[in-house]
């Protein structure tokens, strides 16, 4: 999580969160859920957290965010957390996904959501400032279960 965070390219979040800042936004209590993607060494390779997006009137609706660390990148991993995320909402009861804030400028984790039946229903312009690539888009994506 530090080297993503850090990196600062794929996630709104302070890169210069501390350690319990990132815990207490990350660890979530029941029924919301955190996951971790292990190698066979017990490596942590990525990791998800996924809830309701919002309380209330709009509690029907999950929500879920990805981690891939940089080495397991490209393995796979990514798949198995958003799948793993697809499920546990199914079972849940939810009647749909959304993620509010996908960088337009991470073309790998939207072909990812794509290719497992999300859209793009809304396009925030330069609604992220990327360290390389300056002020990018974040996508909201949505996929009914």
């Amino acid at each position: 999580m530090r080297e993503v965070v850090r990196a600062a390219d794929t996630f709104p979040y302070d890169p210069a969160m501390d350690e319990a800042a990132a815990r207490a936004m990350w660890m979530l209590e029941p029924p919301a859920r955190t996951v971790m993607a292990t190698g066979d060494d017990g490596a942590v390779l990525g990791t998800a957290k996924m809830h309701a997006n919002y309380a209330g009137p709009g509690s029907h609706v999950a929500s879920a965010s990805f981690m891939v660390g940089s080495a397991a990148r490209g393995r796979g991993v990514g798949r198995a957390l958003v799948e793993d995320a697809l499920a546990w909402a199914c079972a849940a009861g939810f009647r749909a996904m959304q993620f509010n804030a996908v960088a337009a400028s991470n073309p790998a984790a939207v072909a990812l959501y794509e290719s497992l039946g999300f859209a793009v229903i809304a396009t925030i312009p330069e609604a992220f400032r990327h360290p390389d690539e300056g002020y990018v888009a974040l996508l909201v994506m949505y996929r009914a279960l």
